[in-house]
């Protein structure tokens, strides 16, 4: 059985680590260098670092400042925001990125999904879906490999949005994810609008249907509160990992909290 992963996340705007609800509403939470050295010390499987306003700005991902966090880390580190091209997937791994996630480029043109799990591998290409609730969806002609699951059984739908959540897509999350798994994609960062921020729980049942549409790691984000949530994310959601920011952030519990309990209750994880 593979160990279940906690990953903090560095959500970073103007070279400082900020935090939101539903992505908006964004305080200062930090220094991303120092938050990073603190989590590889707490013991995070990974970090993931989110230039959040990359894409909003039409601009690449702050280069200097991912050379200076992977200089400070030993453990895998992911960078998202900003990747609209294969050279810009290149340079952030020059920089120090293990891992780069796509977002709204991966969107506009899948194709470039495809370009960099051929060039640099399927194991390091992250597609981030940021998905929300919504009754006026329509899913596109994509992929179903894996044939009905999810949204079509129980009506639910989650609507694909990019750029930080500013723009509606008009795509069902399940359908999306299913593609990009076929483009090559090697994980998902799949992360609830809906729950961003609010510490309410992650989506259970978005996760879960699309962790039962793919066969590739799905990494649960938005709305981790209390330890339950990290349990029932990864027990009934079935999350290959968890990825949370605000409590990390502020303190409100470490990251070896969440571990030991996990542990008691019978969550493979790294030690």
């Amino acid at each position: 059985m593979l160990a279940k992963r906690i990953i903090p996340c560095l959500d970073v705007k103007n070279g400082r680590v900020v935090k939101g609800i539903h992505f908006v509403g964004l305080r200062d939470a930090g220094d991303p260098i120092e938050q990073a050295r603190w989590y590889a010390e707490q013991g995070a499987d990974e970090v993931t670092f989110l230039d959040i306003t990359a894409s909003v700005e039409a601009r690449g991902t702050l280069l200097h400042m991912v050379e200076r966090v992977a200089d400070s880390i030993f453990i895998p580190f992911t960078v998202g925001g900003g990747v609209r091209s294969a050279d810009d997937f290149r340079d952030l791994l020059r920089a120090g990125a293990d891992k780069a996630s796509i977002n709204t480029a991966a969107v506009t043109k899948p194709q470039i999904i495809s370009e960099c799990a051929e060039k640099f591998g399927s194991q390091c290409v992250v597609v981030a879906i940021d998905a929300k609730k919504s009754s006026n969806v329509m899913p596109p002609a994509l992929s179903k490999a894996k044939g009905e699951t999810s949204s079509e059984k129980s009506g639910a739908h989650w609507q694909v949005s990019t750029h930080g959540g500013r723009k509606e897509t008009g795509w069902d999350a399940i359908a999306w994810a299913r593609e990009v798994e076929r483009l090559g994609a090697g994980e998902i960062l799949l992360t609830s609008i809906d729950r961003d921020g609010t510490q309410s729980g992650y989506d259970l049942e978005l996760t879960r249907a699309i962790v039962k549409a793919v066969n590739i790691p799905v990494i649960a984000s938005g709305g981790a509160g209390t330890l339950e949530h990290f349990y029932t994310a990864l027990s009934e959601g079935q999350a290959d990992a968890v990825l949370a920011a605000s409590l990390f952030h502020d303190r409100v519990m470490s990251i070896g909290e969440v571990k030991q309990y996990l542990a008691a209750r019978g969550v493979c994880i790294r030690k």
